[in-house]
């Protein structure tokens, strides 16, 4: 099953990159008839560059990993089935904004608005009917008989039967169900009322395998009580050839995703949080990098001036530091606009029973530690300016869970609090848009947990737009 799922993605893939090309050649098309003296068959004899060639093949790059990025081949996703026109739509308006993107940079005249337009919507068409084309034809050659794929479930418990309801519901994709191997227990009569099959019990397995087409076995057994059970059935089931699936249900895992590596020649089953590997987190780091370093560079003026109001209006550095924990709590240095007088720090524990944020987070809105200036610095904003120097040199990132101070992370009293520092840390996070100090510690860290929960370069993007309003409303600034 996993060769021809691999088959039908890089189909998918090639399917797509054709369509693109379709759509750009009708696009043309259109405008030369429309907007040009030429006809059609004169500018198809017109002699084309190398360098125009290369950058259509820079521009198919750029869709296909707009592609990828919005989920087109993504498993989980479920290709055929949930594909709507709305990803359609936004996979194609990010395909033509690198059009406008290109076009710009290498002064393309073809790429004119009515050209980006007619391609926009073509785009949009053709991604959303094809893959119901593609769809259609993959189900009705996986339904064929000879590509039927016979799968068979080892247990009787409530997940296997979960798990034959999916196949069932999913006989477009070529699965056919077999049956279930069990022996006799407690949960077997409510199995009965499923309606499936018991086409075997244990003791009977290896004679079935020899006398029915297996395509795949489905491991669904309570692994503390049936471990040398396992052992059995793997050999059982090599010596046939047959490949066999565990559910992952065997780790209890709530968030984490189960995967299989290579290190040093063995094989090992490891786990992964989402999209926090990849592509998507390299485009992350490299827009980190662009980002800041912009900011960093256009930004000096402002943060000389904010440098100078502070070393004028009160004794001390210019900038705090301060230990944090960041990705993994891993320690670094926080670079920000000092906000506070000297010795902040050591006054913090006088303060303690004034705290306002409840939790080891204190937060407090009227400190008396807060200079003139620092009020000022706090309700814009501008004393984080310097966390860009952090976020260039990989320590953090433009969006991510706000990194604590030491003394933060001693307070907590609960372990799944902790897993928001498995990601690197960040200037904002859905925390900053949405009340700031406003809301209770415990909300704040359930947002953090959300944001790792649900990321996507989209779900940064629209924070990001998010965080320039809540900045400048002042809105829970302290």
């Amino acid at each position: 099953m996993y060769e021809r799922h691999r088959w039908s993605l890089n189909f998918l893939k090639v399917f797509d990159q054709s369509m693109v090309v379709l759509t750009f050649a009708v696009s043309t098309a259109l405008i030369v008839r429309h907007e040009h003296t030429l006809s059609l068959a004169q500018f198809l004899s017109i002699r084309t560059k190398v360098s125009n060639f290369a950058i259509f093949a820079l521009f198919l790059a750029i869709c296909h990993f707009v592609l990828l990025l919005y989920g087109r081949y993504r498993t989980e996703r479920r290709t055929f089935r949930n594909s709507g026109i709305v990803d359609a739509m936004f996979a194609t308006t990010a395909c033509t904004l690198s059009a406008v993107a290109l076009g710009s940079l290498f002064s393309i005249q073809m790429i004119t608005p009515r050209f980006l337009e007619i391609f926009w919507v073509l785009g949009a068409l053709t991604l959303y009917l094809s893959r119901m084309v593609v769809r259609i034809l993959v189900g009705c050659a996986s339904m064929s008989a000879g590509n039927l794929h016979y799968i068979l479930i080892v247990g009787t418990n409530p997940q296997a039967v979960a798990f034959a309801r999916r196949i069932v519901t999913n006989r477009d994709r070529g699965h056919c169900l077999l049956g279930f191997v069990d022996d006799e227990w407690p949960g077997l009569a409510e199995f009965n009322r499923s309606g499936f099959r018991l086409v075997t019990s244990f003791a009977g397995l290896p004679e079935f395998l020899r006398r029915n087409v297996v395509d795949e076995a489905a491991i669904y057994l309570p692994r503390d009580l049936f471990f040398h059970r396992y052992s059995d059935l793997a050999n059982l089931f090599e010596q046939h050839g047959i490949p066999i699936r565990f559910s992952t249900e065997i780790f209890r895992l709530k968030t984490a995703r189960p995967r299989t590596e290579v290190f040093d020649g063995d094989h090992y089953i490891a786990t992964y949080r989402g999209a926090s590997e990849g592509v998507p987190q390299l485009i992350k780091r490299v827009l980190d990098i662009v980002v800041s370093g912009l900011f960093i560079l256009f930004l000096i003026p402002v943060m000389a001036c904010v440098a100078i109001a502070i070393k004028l209006t009160s004794r001390g550095p210019v900038f705090f530091l301060q230990e944090r924990l960041g990705l993994n709590k891993r320690h670094f240095k926080i670079i920000k606009f000092r906000t506070m007088v000297q010795d902040a720090e050591r006054l913090i524990d006088d303060l303690a029973r004034h705290n306002e944020m409840g939790g080891p987070a204190f937060k407090m809105k009227n400190d008396p530690r807060v200079t003139t200036i620092g009020r000022f610095l706090r309700r814009t904003s501008l004393d984080e300016l310097p966390q860009f120097f952090n976020v260039f040199k990989g320590d953090m990132s433009l969006v991510g869970p706000r990194p604590l101070p030491l003394r933060d992370y001693d307070g907590f009293s609960e372990d799944w609090q902790r897993r928001r520092f498995s990601v690197k840390p960040g200037i904002t996070c859905l925390w900053q848009v949405n009340g700031r100090s406003g809301i209770s510690f415990d909300q704040w860290m359930r947002l953090d947990l959300q944001y790792m929960d649900e990321w996507s370069l989209w779900l940064d993007l629209k924070i990001l737009a998010k965080t320039l309003p809540a900045v400048i409303k002042g809105a829970g600034a302290v």
